[in-house]
This record gives structure tokens, sequence and C-alpha cells, in this order.
């Protein structure tokens, strides 16, 4: 089978990004590494532009548009990364955007996108009820009606290139870091696979001995349970804090890149993530979102599935770090001493 993207298409989408995104730096820890054993390189995705990887993408996505789709307008369903992602690339670009939100996105998020979008004539945030409304559904009745570009947040080939760029610097920042080197293994967080899908195809190109290994909230464990059964399983949308992960299916394209390249899928549970990202803000001095810590959460809590990787080279992805300032503060109290 062919896959939706090579790694010819994450290369092309880092010369498009560079010098416009971030290239996030890699943070490590005396305190994790002594805690798993392992030597960890963290890719602080959190501090990239909009606070989160989701800007590579999108704007490698809408950076490609034709000229007559950039005068129409873009497209997009979100609970707020892939929405500001979106919302910035297309201000960046002079693109009108329509970012569909659900209601109970953090409050944060929905207010950054439409900073993003002020200013940008015909640009607007459209809410709907996640539990109860079909996203994809009225997201392409809407494009119809106006004529937009859909850009969905995961299962679209440049979306996915643009992901992996992440991954790519990871790799060649490490190999030049005292006590780097080739990386063993790569934690990435899984929503729809926008993510793992783009990183897998960079780290098995440029490091083919490396395992890719996706984590997962418990909630909503739909692409575990996907590889299990050879086939893409439809859930109910999860109820976990890891808002970015509250997706029902994996994508299409994303799939089988992930069948193909990722060595498999594990769980965290929720208060898993408080703990990581209560380290992360203790230890690191960073502030990670519940989502961007499952990859941290997995290798700190040695979860079930997770081969042992003590004495190894471990680079995780922190994919965000875009949570309300209240909402982070009263997770963190949950875990105080």
């Amino acid at each position: 089978m062919t896959l939706a993207i090579s790694y010819d298409d994450v290369a092309s989408a880092a010369r498009r990004l560079e010098g416009v995104a971030h290239c996030t730096p890699v943070l490590t820890s005396q305190t994790v590494n002594e805690r798993t054993g392992a030597q960890v390189f963290f890719k602080a995705e959190n501090l990239q532009r909009m606070g989160a990887f989701k800007f590579r993408g999108a704007y490698n996505a809408v950076s490609q548009l034709s000229r007559d789709q950039r005068a129409q307008g873009v497209l997009a369903f979100s609970s707020g990364n892939h929405a500001q992602a979106m919302a910035l690339s297309a201000r960046l670009l002079g693109v009108p955007s329509v970012i569909l939100m659900p209601k109970d996105a953090p409050a944060a998020k929905v207010a950054a996108t439409r900073a993003y979008q002020a200013g940008i004539q015909g640009s607007e945030v459209v809410l709907f009820d996640r539990y109860t409304e079909d996203r994809e559904a009225l997201s392409h009745r809407l494009a119809q009606e106006r004529g937009l570009t859909l850009i969905p947040p995961y299962d679209h080939p440049h979306v996915m290139a643009g992901q992996g760029t992440a991954a790519k610097e990871l790799i060649e920042q490490v190999a030049t870091m005292p006590g780097g080197g080739a990386l063993d293994a790569l934690l990435v967080c899984v929503g729809g696979g926008g993510l793992i899908s783009g990183c897998a195809v960079a780290a098995k190109h440029l490091l083919p001995q490396i395992q890719v290994w996706g984590v997962e909230p418990e909630a909503g464990n739909d692409t575990q349970r996907s590889l299990a059964e050879g086939r893409i399983v439809h859930i109910d949308t999860p109820k976990t804090i890891a808002d970015g992960a509250q997706t029902q299916h994996s994508g299409q394209l994303t799939f089988p890149v992930i069948q193909a390249l990722v060595s498999g899928i594990v769980t965290v549970s929720d208060e898993q993530l408080v703990r990581a990202m209560r380290l992360f803000a203790e230890r690191l001095k960073v502030v990670v979102e519940p989502t961007g810590a499952l990859g941290a959460a997995a290798l700190l809590e040695r979860v079930a599935g997770l081969p042992d990787l003590r004495g190894r080279r471990v680079g995780v992805i922190l994919s965000g770090g875009n949570v309300d300032v209240a909402r982070f503060a009263s997770l963190l109290a949950q875990t105080a001493d």
C-alpha cells in the first residue's frame, strides 16, 4: 500500500516552514532521567507559534492553496489548537478563515482563535455542540454553502507532512546535543493521528530502527482498538481532560500510516496526565496542556504495554501548552501534597 505522505513531503514542508515556524527547543531534566532510567529529550512544541505543533500542519496546508482558494477562504473544525493554527496561518497569508469549534472548548482557545482572525474580513468562529452534532457533517455543509476550502485537523496529507517536521527537527537536534545521538524510541500523543503519522514517516526514514509509540487517553483509545481490530473503530466522544485527543476515530489517511510504522498504542489516565503536568511546571518550569503531556505521562508512569526504555534515548513530543490559567491551576491543585 502506498502511504498518504513520504519523507520528501515532510522535507518540503520543513522548507516552507523555515523562518515562519519556530524551531522549538529540546528540553531535558535530570530528575526525569533518574525517574525513568532513560535519557529523555522533550520536543517543546508548547513553545511553538500559537502554542502547539498544529501551526506546522496548518501553515503547510494553507500555503499550498491556489489564488482562487485563498480568495474564497478556508474552513476548519477543531477543539482549539488546530483552530488557532488555522486562524493564525490564514492571517499570515491574508486568507479569510471560518473555524467550527465546540461550545465547551477551552475559553482561552476560543478567545485566541478570534484574536488571530481580527482584521481579516470574512473570518469568524462558529460554535456547535460536540455531543449532539456531527462536526464533520457541519463543516462539509458550511464549506459547500460558502465556497470554502476545508482543511481538516489531521486527515490531510499537507497537514500530516507539516506535523512530521516536529520529529525531523527533534532527531536532528538530539544528534548534536551532549549525551545525545540517535533516538531509540519516540513517544507521540494521538488524537486523529496527524501528528503521529507525520512523525512516524520522518522518524522511520531518518532512523529506521527507532520505535514510535502512540499515547491516547484511557477514555479515548479508539486508535489502540483500531490497531487491535485491523480497522478504523468509531467511538463516542470521550470525556477526558485531554481535549485535543477527544477524537472519535482515526483518519482514512492517517490510520494506514499508523498501521505500517507505529510499534503500538498505550493509554494513560487523566490523573496520570495531571501528575505529568505538575512535574513540568515544577521541574522544567513550563506549561504543558493535558493532551501535550500524554507521551510524557506514559513514560513517567511506565504504563502497561510500553517496553522497558531504561538505558535508551527517548524522544517525547510535548504537543502543546494552550490551557486556561485558572483550569491549569485547578488541575494541578488536585495533586498538591
